[in-house]
């Protein structure tokens, strides 16, 4: 047999090598280019980075009004005793608030005896809520005419009323709707009469009440109406008087000094409280509005 010299044993060990080689220099190929992708990348990386996270939230206007007047000095005496004839005390009853720059109220409630024709029973609320801008609720204009709204539909769906109507009012703060409607109870057929009126951020709400008791006649609706308007006339004025010294500025706010929203109150603000006495709680909706229920405050006895 024919042996295999040295020359083919060379041969072998170098076609063995060509793999070899081809193989390293492939691997040394994609790693360079690895490399300069990798470059590229981390280049793109620094520009996304430099880029804006995001679009900044509008500033909202700056609220025109910080404060409230004094719940029960708003509306002047002579009116008291004008709309609520006989009444137990002519200073009023205030509700409970934890803040009254931002919320409060106060009631008159009235008895007036005719002897053997039957008694008059009258009672009034007054009810003040502001809110303030807040750059995730809105501006403090907007969310006072949200809780206007609620309001107005509030004493629409009084429980029991019938003959419920609603009026635009001109000339009562920026926007203003009166609500009217009968309700019997077993002290008597009552008339009811709530004006909502929005002044900036700040909205006043004017319950007004009335029935004829022990055989006196029902009172005239159209009457109470309109005193109902002129008392929220006043107490609008108190507002822009309290706060005469401020104003909008035309500045702008990202926040909120107040945490109203209720919208409700958290936007809208809680559902005001039975018989005129305050809503408690914070407002964002939610909080609570001072302002009182729809439901009709019953006659106390004498």
């Amino acid at each position: 047999m024919h042996r295999k010299g040295p020359r083919f044993t060379r041969i072998l060990a170098a076609c063995a090598a060509v793999p070899v080689i081809l193989t390293a220099a492939a691997c040394s190929s994609d790693s360079d280019a690895s490399k300069g992708d990798g470059g590229g990348k981390s280049d793109s990386g620094g520009n996304s980075s430099s880029a804006p996270s995001g679009k900044e939230k509008p500033a909202v206007e700056k609220a025109a009004f910080s404060k409230l007047p004094e719940a029960c000095k708003t509306l002047k005496g002579d009116t008291i005793e004008d709309l609520v004839p006989e009444v137990d005390e002519k200073s009023g009853k205030s509700a409970n608030s934890e803040d009254t720059s931002v919320r409060a109220s106060c009631s008159w409630t009235g008895l007036d005896s005719k002897g053997t024709k039957g008694s008059q029973f009258r009672w009034l609320n007054l009810g003040l809520v502001r809110y303030d801008s807040n750059a995730t609720l809105g501006s403090g204009d907007k969310l006072a005419q949200t809780q206007l709204t609620k309001k107005v539909e509030e004493a629409k769906a009084l429980d029991g009323a019938k003959n419920v109507e609603t009026k635009v009012l001109e000339g009562v703060g920026d926007e203003a709707t009166l609500v009217t409607s009968d309700q019997k109870k077993k002290e008597g057929d009552f008339k009811n009469h709530r004006v909502v009126a929005r002044v900036e951020n700040a909205v006043v709400v004017i319950d007004y009440n009335g029935a004829g008791l022990a055989g006196a006649g029902d009172p005239d609706s159209k009457e109470m109406a309109k005193d109902a308007q002129e008392a929220a006339e006043e107490a609008v004025a108190a507002v822009k008087s309290a706060n005469k010294s401020t104003g909008k500025s035309g500045s702008k706010t990202g926040g909120s000094s107040s945490d109203e929203t209720d919208g409700s109150d958290k936007t809208d603000n809680a559902a005001a409280s039975t018989g005129g006495s305050a809503d408690k709680g914070s407002d964002s909706d939610s909080g609570s509005d001072s302002d009182s229920d729809t439901s009709t405050k019953k006659p106390s006895k004498h």
